[in-house]
């Protein structure tokens, strides 16, 4: 039999016992948040928050031993007038530095430190990944995500919570689907019940319904257990409740693969059904439901990995003339039918974006008269030096469908809000690469929307440069743009049209009205030389704007 108790005291309200391994912190809640000390040298072992009888929180964490690292917290609101119990297999210093207070540690700062993205959202602390769960509903655009509150790396998947009114301006809200018995909370989707086909809904407005996966960690060598679990909210999006008959998809036996995840729902109108679109194994499997509850498979086309999406988009603007788009993580695509139950695809594979954009996903019932197919994507391995947080969301944008010498592609442009980021704007026509040096100089600041028209009237390629890095290199006659193959639609042109945004950690750029994305980090600065063009004689730039861009983070000025 164990020493049960070695040590008891209590500080500010803490009670805290030792044992020769489990740690006990017992805390009177009487504050917003707990805040806890990381340090990341630390091992990871995980910590649990029992109140009464019922173990309420659990996850991984790396308390510190000694000078911590960063501050995370944990929100203990819903726990006010109540013990919570902490317990913590290791007897580490750091348990005595964690305590309550309605400000998490660091709020005073937060959006305004060194490297934190400026026009994109990223966590206030923590990692995050997958978009999940994106969707509009009642005025606001809602995202969702994989989120790890209580470190910068992956792990202890729960999905966080963020709105938005414009797309531009984020409010985050905190976590709202917890892991539980069933597993982890993996990717998903969110869709609104507007037929209230689940019964899900209480007053007047339809229920928001999402759709996760249950990740479950077997033993080892036993792989893992993925299933698909739906869950509903009736307060727009802050809290959830779990549906008691999860889970609603177990396939692991069908298909004899742990790969059974990242769901995406929506509403197929001219069946009256439910469509989830469902990654397993080695590619995207159809579901049809009446209900969210009970789902029939339909067809599976391979191909893909992971986060599955699938939409509908008129082709050159015209809504009596669509194709349907499906691509996985990486964003390969095929462009096709579809008829509630099968995807055909009548072109493809294509590849409309390089780099670090993975899992990216469109927003559900945007409304009619926008009409418009807006995705936002993780920028995935962006990580930011010496920061609290890592990993961000891509800047949103607009996809469409148009007719190409090569054939219907899809591209992607930046959503036409980001004009109301604008602060201060330069414009000039017909330059050369020093004539357009010469003005850039006049030019500071660290975000940037970039506009540019380039010819290359001899030679074959052109550098444009930040701080001394090359972000833009266009080789016409290799057909590259950063190194990755651009199929350009007019296969003589000696010219290129560029949109580029630059934050404090990121670069994207579209290439002549969205064919082509490169997504990529921001190299550490070489030089403090800003923006400029490699000079070459050669080159004539037809058109230059650029906009310094305003935070889209109220309190970073």
């Amino acid at each position: 039999m164990k020493n049960t108790l070695l040590l008891s005291f209590m500080v500010c309200g803490i009670y805290l016992s030792a044992q020769d391994t489990l740690q006990h912190l017992t805390f009177d809640i009487d504050k917003k948040y707990l805040n806890l000390p990381i340090q990341m040298l630390e091992d990871r072992n995980q910590m649990t928050f029992t109140s009464g009888d019922e173990l309420v929180r659990y996850f991984d964490i790396r308390i510190s031993n000694g000078e911590p690292d960063y501050w995370v917290f944990a929100d203990v609101s819903a726990f006010k007038g109540k013990k919570i119990i902490v317990e913590y297999p290791k007897s580490i210093t750091g348990l005595s530095k964690i305590y309550q207070s309605d400000i998490w540690a660091g709020q005073d700062s937060v959006y305004r430190e060194t490297n934190r993205p400026q026009i994109h959202f990223s966590s206030r602390r923590g990692w995050n990944n997958d978009p999940n769960g994106l969707v509009y509903y009642d005025s606001e655009y809602h995202l969702f995500y994989q989120h790890n509150p209580y470190e910068t790396h992956w792990g202890n998947m729960h999905w966080g919570h963020a709105v938005s009114k414009d797309l531009l301006h984020w409010e985050e809200l905190g976590e709202v689907l917890y892991p539980d018995e069933l597993g982890a909370m993996f990717s998903g989707t969110a869709a609104i019940d507007h037929k209230n086909t689940a019964g899900f809904q209480k007053g007047d407005k339809p229920a928001l319904v999402a759709a996760y996966t249950a990740h479950k960690d077997l033993g080892e060598g036993k792989g893992a257990l993925e299933t698909q679990c739906i869950a509903y909210s009736n307060d727009g999006g802050r809290t959830f409740t779990k549906y008691e008959g999860n889970p609603v998809i177990d396939s692991k036996a069908k298909w004899n693969s742990s790969n059974t995840r990242d769901p995406k729902i929506f509403w197929y109108e001219p069946t009256q059904k439910w469509v989830m679109v469902l990654f397993e194994k080695d590619g995207h499997s159809f579901y049809n439901s009446d209900d969210f509850k009970e789902w029939t498979y339909q067809s599976h086309i391979v191909g893909f990995w992971e986060c599955p999406e699938l939409f509908e988009l008129p082709i050159d603007g015209d809504k009596n003339n669509t194709k349907w788009v499906i691509y996985g993580a990486s964003g390969t695509y095929m462009v096709g039918d579809f008829d509630g139950i099968k995807f055909t695809p009548t072109s493809g594979k294509h590849q409309y974006v390089h780099g670090q954009l993975y899992a990216a996903q469109t927003y559900n019932n945007i409304p009619a008269a926008d009409g418009r197919r807006i995705q936002l994507g993780w920028g995935q391995d962006m990580w930011h030096k010496g920061m609290p947080f890592s990993q961000l969301m891509l800047f949103p944008t607009e996809l469409t469908l148009r007719t190409t010498i090569n054939g219907v592609r899809l591209f992607n442009e930046p959503i036409k809000e980001i004009e109301q980021l604008h602060k201060k704007s330069y414009s000039w026509k017909n330059l050369t690469t020093q004539g357009a040096n010469e003005n850039l100089k006049t030019i500071d600041g660290d975000i940037f929307h970039i506009k540019m028209k380039v010819t290359i009237n001899d030679g074959t390629r052109f550098n444009f440069l930040y701080h001394g890095n090359s972000i833009v290199e266009y080789d016409m006659n290799f057909n590259t743009l950063n190194d990755a193959f651009y199929e350009n639609g007019d296969a003589g042109s000696r010219s290129i049209g560029l949109e580029i945004l630059i934050d404090r950690t990121s670069v994207e750029i579209f290439a002549d009205g969205g064919a082509f994305t490169v997504v990529s980090s921001l190299k550490e600065a070489k030089t403090n030389g800003g923006l400029a063009f490699l000079e070459n004689k050669n080159i004539k730039i037809h058109s230059l704007e650029v906009h310094q861009l305003n935070s889209i983070w109220e309190n970073a000025e």
